[in-house]
C-alpha cells in the first residue's frame, strides 16, 4: 500500500484541510464542545491558507487517485495522522502508520487522552501509553505520550 503514499503538494491542500477538519469535529468537538471554534474559526479556507503558508512541511498523503488520509511528520514524532471519516476501516491508517514507522522512523506522537479510539488504533500498531502528559493548549485536557 506504501506505493499510495506520496510528499503533499499544493494541489492537495484543499482534501488535507477537509479531513483534518471533518476528524477534528468528530472526534474533538464531543470533547471540547466548542461551537465557536469547530464551526466558526475552524473553516476549510482559513486552513489551507495556513497549510500553504508552511509549505506541508512534513506531510504525506495516501493518494490512490484521491487523496483520502495524510499525515505529518517532524523528527521522529507523528504529529497528526487522519483519514477521511468515510472511508475509515479501510487499512489507510494503517497504512500511512507502517509508512511513518518504516520510511521515516517515527517513534512516538502525542494523543488526546480522551480520545480512545485514536489510543486503541496505536496500540494494535505496536504504540504503548507512557506515564507522560501534558496538558492540550489552552484547555483543561491532557495529551499522553505513546511510544512505539
Amino acid at each position: 500500500m506504501n506505493q499510495h503514499i506520496r510528499p503533499a503538494r499544493a494541489e492537495d491542500a484543499a482534501r488535507i484541510a477537509e479531513i483534518e477538519i471533518f476528524n477534528y469535529r468528530l472526534n474533538f468537538y464531543p470533547i471540547f464542545q466548542s461551537d465557536e471554534y469547530y464551526f466558526g474559526e475552524l473553516q476549510v479556507p482559513a486552513r489551507m491558507e495556513e497549510l500553504l503558508a508552511d509549505g506541508l512541511t512534513g506531510f504525506y498523503v495516501y493518494d490512490d487517485g484521491v487523496v483520502k488520509g495524510f499525515l505529518r511528520i517532524c523528527g521522529d514524532e507523528l504529529q497528526k495522522l487522519f483519514v477521511e471519516p468515510a472511508l475509515q476501516g479501510q487499512h489507510i491508517g494503517a497504512a500511512l502508520l507502517a509508512y511513518a514507522l518504516s520510511a521515516h522512523g517515527v517513534t512516538w506522537l502525542w494523543a488526546l487522552e480522551k480520545n480512545t479510539r485514536a489510543i486503541r488504533f496505536y496500540e494494535r500498531h505496536g504504540f504503548r501509553l507512557t506515564d507522560t502528559k501534558k496538558l492540550e493548549e489552552d484547555t483543561t485536557e491532557y495529551l499522553i505520550r505513546m511510544e512505539h
